[in-house]
């Protein structure tokens, strides 16, 4: 792996993979608009799930899921905001998760579901 956006890539599609095997269904990924972008929307369960993605070749600098901060979280709500109304959602529950995905020796997974809300 040369660069954090080929690691970042690489670690979206451990992901997706993990989240297929779970009997999630995949909407979009890599969805943007004009707010910001949130790596991952799936369906689970009937519950509408917006997923960032953080990957890691070690704790070093703190834990994947410390990068996704207060500024970061809003971010990602408004961005998922204008996602259920350009799709004309309704009477559908949201929940916002976090992926972490660590690259060492082997790949390690740490899905943190409801790990924020606003």
């Amino acid at each position: 792996m040369r660069t954090n956006i080929e690691k970042g890539k690489y670690g979206e599609n451990v992901a997706k993979k993990y989240l297929l095997n779970k009997g999630y269904k995949i909407l979009e990924t890599n969805y943007r608009n004009k707010i910001g972008e949130i790596d991952i929307i799936s369906l689970d369960k009937g519950v509408l799930v917006f997923i960032e993605v953080k990957t890691r070749t070690s704790t070093s600098f703190g834990y994947a899921f410390e990068a996704v901060n207060y500024k970061k979280q809003r971010k990602i709500y408004n961005t998922s905001t204008i996602y259920v109304k350009q799709k004309r959602l309704s009477n559908i529950q949201l929940r916002y998760d976090i992926i972490e995905v660590y690259l060492t020796n082997k790949v390690n997974i740490n899905h943190i579901e409801n790990a924020f809300c606003l």
